[in-house]
């Protein structure tokens, strides 16, 4: 398992303009920026590698990935995440890539997060955010490790579409991983879906009446504008809108309380199907954007910090950690790094600039 280093003198020349707290920052110690949101969601990449290809996400043959060297080793993944839980106020942690199923150790990297303790004395939150393949063959080890629980993305129940948009056909994979995460107690199982026109856009209904027969809290997803191809549209995009009325249609929906909402990037509502009851999401970041009560900070598997998933800069915490910087040096850049973060992530603005790096590279 790997140990939590903690590092109380360095011999390295601190770059002041690097970690410095700006000037007008408030005297605390949080992931606190200037709109006086806090950041206590850390979202961490553990591998830009994917075992699939969906087309919204990479094309065919894949991406270039990151050199191995560049990548933080499982000790480093630990000392970050502990800053950041014992430091800087995170108290829920996901796990996410490319896909993080493909990292060797993550099981030792759940069970010594989980040994960690927040400010309240409670072990953070985690789950996994993957695409199910490797899931039933890890399940009850993650769960051991004290895995809370997973979300699986899984865009249409056709085998044929599901190896269309994937580019693998590993559709029974996935339902088996589902099945395995449920009986390991990995719940509530979510699942994510993007719909994308002219290709599963009909399957808002069938999906959601898996999710209800099964148990499964269901989240549809807007596509965003995080593709390498640069394909993505506005005009081409199935909107927050489309889906609630293909959902209104067949389906009982009724609004959920917007007071219990929080932080959490889903619009959520009461569905109902015949006898069967549940809920459905909808993550709108692109038409009902929600970076007002955003509260999450990314850590890139090359341990790069960002911001926001479509920051344009980056803050460069593996150069620090392998100068030899102290614990708090590196709290103090990433505080710096959270502090500059914008307003909203400008997608309606003319201005507007595509990240470089594709949501598989920057971990969702």
């Amino acid at each position: 398992m790997p140990t939590v280093r903690r590092s109380s003198s360095t011999s390295w020349d601190t770059d002041d303009a690097l970690v410095a707290v700006p000037a007008d920052r408030p005297a605390d110690p949080r992931l606190i920026d200037r709109f006086g949101r806090v950041a206590t969601d850390l979202r961490v990449s553990l591998t830009d590698r994917c075992s699939l290809r969906c087309s919204y996400c990479m094309p065919p043959e894949g991406l270039d990935w990151l050199p191995t060297d560049d990548v933080l080793v499982d000790d480093e993944v630990v000392r970050l995440i502990a800053l950041a839980v014992e430091r800087l106020g995170v108290d829920e942690v996901r796990f996410t890539g490319g896909e993080p199923l493909l990292r060797r150790g993550l099981e030792e990297i759940v069970a010594a997060t989980n040994q960690l303790r927040t400010w309240r004395g409670e072990a953070p939150k985690t789950a996994v955010t993957t695409n199910g393949l490797g899931l039933a063959r890890r399940a009850r080890a993650l769960a051991a490790a004290g895995l809370r629980r997973v979300n699986v993305s899984i865009d249409t129940l056709d085998p044929r579409r599901f190896a269309r948009i994937t580019h693998r056909d590993r559709l029974p994979d996935v339902l088996a991983g589902l099945r395995a995460a449920e009986s390991a107690g990995l719940t509530p199982i979510k699942l994510n879906a993007v719909l994308l026109r002219g290709v599963n856009d009909d399957e808002a209904v069938p999906l959601t009446r898996f999710a209800l027969a099964h148990g499964y809290e269901l989240r549809f997803i807007e596509q965003m504008p995080l593709d390498p191809q640069g394909a993505w549209s506005r005009t081409g995009m199935v909107t927050a809108a489309e889906i609630l009325r293909r959902l209104g249609a067949e389906l009982t929906l009724i609004p959920a309380d917007p007071a219990t909402r929080g932080a959490a990037p889903a619009e959520t509502w009461l569905v109902a199907d015949g006898g069967r009851r549940g809920r459905v999401g909808i993550v709108a970041s692109v038409t009902r954007p929600f970076c007002g009560d955003c509260d999450r900070a990314r850590l890139t598997a090359d341990g790069q910090v960002r911001n926001c998933l479509f920051a344009g800069g980056e803050t460069d915490l593996r150069g620090l950690l392998r100068a030899g910087a102290s614990d708090e040096q590196i709290a103090q850049a990433w505080r710096g790094d959270m502090w500059a973060k914008r307003p909203g992530h400008g997608i309606d603005d003319p201005s507007f600039l595509q990240p470089a790096r594709p949501m598989s590279a920057i971990g969702g």
